[in-house]
């Protein structure tokens, strides 16, 4: 059997989604990002990033329609091996409604999932799924932004809706909503990850994914021309908050966010290396270095081996052929890893 079978089970269905989520709301910006998005797929042989169109942040105040029709033409364009979503306004805006009809409506084939912002309790990810059935897109899976201090507290009552597939943190609106008991230092580089509350906030997210098997999605970095600045955020974010996944706002920070979500080269060999001993003791226990390993332990090197695989690296031989037919999860999916 696969090792995606004997080692996740029916969890191997649900596919693990790429760990950058590129946004961009103006027509020219949109263009550019999916045409890199296609670039890129021809360079890694795969998709790793998504291109998401957007429409709360991207829509002129009364052209709401008109840019909801520019994103259902821009989505019809992309390639079939593109992954295109959109971010609508909130389910409490005038315009959410029209959004989805129009979008999702005519363009949810190509759409790999809907973006929900401001999103406070499990009834408003209920409220888009029920738009979303109406307009014939009910294979559509929902992301959702926890934006406020409510929200967080009930981030495990949100991630553990079935059509949820991943949460990601507001960081801009999070601290605004504090009424300044944040200070604006709170929403920059270093100290989104030093305040209290801040910090807290992340991990109630990415705690609340990890409990209901969706993906955690880290929130923006401002300071993009900082580069030395954005890769450390990168590294903390994937290694020290529990993210799998984060949103790039510049095509400069893509690449920085696939390498530091990625393991490294030996990582990479040694789970590869353990993955075959195992597969060779039939998944029994085995001794590798002088350490016991067991399939406890083997589902966290495959997953590493996925992760590697999603962010473009190189694998051994042996472990390529695993992923010789290997796609990432389109829009059928409803959950992720």
């Amino acid at each position: 059997m696969h090792p995606r079978d004997v080692l996740l089970g029916a969890q191997a269905r649900s596919g693990m989604l790429p760990v950058c989520d590129h946004y961009s709301g103006v027509e020219a910006r949109m263009r550019k990002s999916l045409q890199l998005q296609a670039e890129m797929t021809e360079e890694f042989g795969a998709c790793v990033f998504d291109v998401t169109l957007d429409c709360e942040d991207g829509a002129p105040v009364g052209g709401e329609a008109d840019h909801a029709a520019l994103v259902v033409a821009l989505a019809l364009l992309a390639g079939d091996k593109a992954r295109v979503a959109v971010r609508v306004h909130p389910v409490d805006h005038p315009a959410f409604e029209q959004d989805i009809a129009t979008i999702a409506g005519k363009a949810g084939r190509k759409l790999c999932h809907v973006m929900l912002p401001k999103v406070e309790s499990p009834q408003d990810i209920e409220r888009a799924c029920a738009a979303l059935d109406a307009a014939g897109a009910s294979q559509l899976p929902v992301h959702a932004l926890i934006e406020s201090p409510a929200a967080v507290h009930r981030a495990f009552e949100i991630a553990a809706h079935p059509r949820l597939q991943s949460l990601s943190f507001g960081l801009m609106d999070f601290v605004s909503t504090h009424g300044g008991a944040i200070p604006a230092h709170g929403m920059g580089v270093q100290g989104q990850f030093t305040h209290p509350l801040v910090v807290r906030a992340k991990l109630e997210i990415a705690s609340a994914c990890h409990a209901h098997g969706k993906v955690p999605a880290h929130c923006v970095v401002t300071e993009f021309k900082d580069t030395t600045a954005f890769r450390a955020a990168a590294r903390k974010a994937a290694g020290e908050m529990g993210f799998t996944r984060m949103w790039s706002i510049h095509p400069d920070q893509i690449r920085p966010i696939l390498e530091a979500f990625a393991p490294g080269a030996q990582e990479i060999d040694s789970a590869a290396q353990i993955l075959a001993a195992a597969m060779q003791a039939q998944w029994a226990p085995i001794s590798f270095d002088g350490k016991l390993q067991d399939r406890a332990s083997y589902r966290y090197y495959w997953q590493l081996l996925e992760r590697a695989h999603r962010t473009g690296r190189a694998l051994p031989g042996e472990a390529l052929a695993w992923f010789q037919d290997a796609t990432f999860p389109h829009s059928t999916e409803t959950s992720a890893v």
